[in-house]
């Protein structure tokens, strides 16, 4: 140690305090790893059609690690771009109904390059108020004018474009991941064309889940291959993989490949789990049903807590919102729960938006009836005081 190292200030005392607040708030959070077989039924991960853990989508992994290494090797443009990469780009944007894709390591660095590949300091970015934090991220590093619209106003956001003249684009989620509601995709859309604009969605929570087939949000709404329509998506939630992508008409793809840092300075999917997101797409594509399912088993969810008292918000795809009257008892209650065997999320601020504590449950397509039961039966038990009045408070 070098002389008088152990008199130097902690430059780190900050962190004390920061820490002692979020003890205080009940914000603190930590990691709890699973282990790999867990006796916990799982309303708490985002495997909406149960596919993480099938035979085909595990076979699918290991045959491209068998085949190509365990890792990428490098950049997408440089070594890591595989025969496999490409395979999985022209299947996933024929079955979303788009021209061309390009599949990128994360369905953040996904949402990253769209929005600031496609703006720059004469750009304005309008995003709807309950955008996900990858695409406020994005709106950031952009560089472009932003302005933050209410949540799912498409009146709002029209004449937010219409008072700017140049290039301009309008970002939201699909399906918003705190409440689980759909954006007002239709209206967004007649708005950007009608103030000369781009639309771009992130479609993380749709594909698989809405749509014919679980193609998601955008071919429900018809606006799939539009050439003013850029999708993003991941592949780590419905095809229970790795990994994002964005979906676009084929010179928005090229522009992206030659401008969008998180692809290009990134190293490539790993080539496991890009085998295994093309195994769960054609299982997907073989099995559509997996989609309806997965939007039954959340409608019960809802169906079943709200009967009981339980303050939800009406899922529109698979994510069930049950309010919680404070962050500490959201906290508790979740902790409750995983003791009673289910595992359920736990939103509190700053993670959402309105400030309201939430659990966050994730409808899964392989879920039985006894399991629904079990999970709604345990969540009504452990409920804290407070969790059935409509009055929810802010947590």
């Amino acid at each position: 140690m070098p002389e008088h190292a152990s008199e130097r200030p902690d430059v780190f005392t900050w962190i004390d305090e920061a820490e002692r607040a979020r003890e205080r708030a009940g914000l603190v959070r930590t990691l709890r790893p699973r282990p790999a077989s867990s006796p916990l039924l799982d309303l708490a991960s985002n495997d909406y059609l149960g596919l993480s853990r099938h035979p085909e989508t595990v076979r699918g992994a290991r045959e491209a690690a068998e085949r190509w290494g365990a890792g990428a090797t490098g950049s997408r443009l440089v070594t890591g771009t595989t025969e496999l990469h490409a395979e999985l780009e022209r299947e996933l944007a024929a079955f979303c109904g788009f021209e061309a894709a390009l599949v990128l390591s994360s369905g953040y660095a996904a949402n990253l390059a769209a929005v600031t590949a496609l703006s720059d300091r004469g750009t304005l970015v309008v995003s709807d108020a309950g955008n996900h934090a990858s695409i406020v991220d994005g709106c950031r590093l952009s560089r472009a004018e932003v302005a933050v619209t209410p949540h799912g106003d498409p009146e709002t956001a029209r004449k937010t474009l219409a008072a700017h003249v140049g290039r301009a684009l309008l970002v939201s989620d699909s399906v918003f991941s705190v409440d689980g509601d759909a954006a007002p995709l239709a209206a967004y859309a007649e708005a950007c064309r009608a103030e000369g604009a781009a639309l771009v969605v992130d479609d993380a929570h749709g594909l698989g889940v809405l749509g014919e087939g679980g193609r998601g949000a955008l071919h429900a709404a018809g606006l799939a291959g539009a050439s003013d329509v850029v999708a993003t998506v991941t592949l780590s939630k419905s095809l229970g993989s790795q990994g994002g992508a964005v979906l676009g008409p084929a010179k928005v793809i090229r522009h992206l490949i030659n401008t969008a840092r998180t692809f290009i300075f990134d190293t490539g999917l790993a080539p496991a789990a890009t085998g295994a997101a093309l195994a769960g797409l054609r299982l997907l594509r073989r099995e559509p049903e997996r989609a309806d399912r997965a939007r039954e088993v959340a409608a019960l969810l809802y169906e079943r807590l709200t009967a009981s008292g339980l303050t939800a918000a009406r899922p529109d795809a698979a994510v069930v919102s049950v309010r919680a009257p404070s962050a500490s008892e959201a906290l508790r209650w979740a902790a409750d729960c995983r003791e009673a065997g289910l595992s359920v999320g736990c939103f509190r601020p700053p993670s959402v938006p309105d400030g309201i504590s939430r659990l966050r449950l994730t409808a899964r397509a392989d879920l039985t009836g006894d399991e629904i039961g079990r999970a709604v039966e345990t969540i009504l038990r452990t409920a804290p005081a407070g969790a059935t009045d409509p009055r929810a408070t802010r947590g």
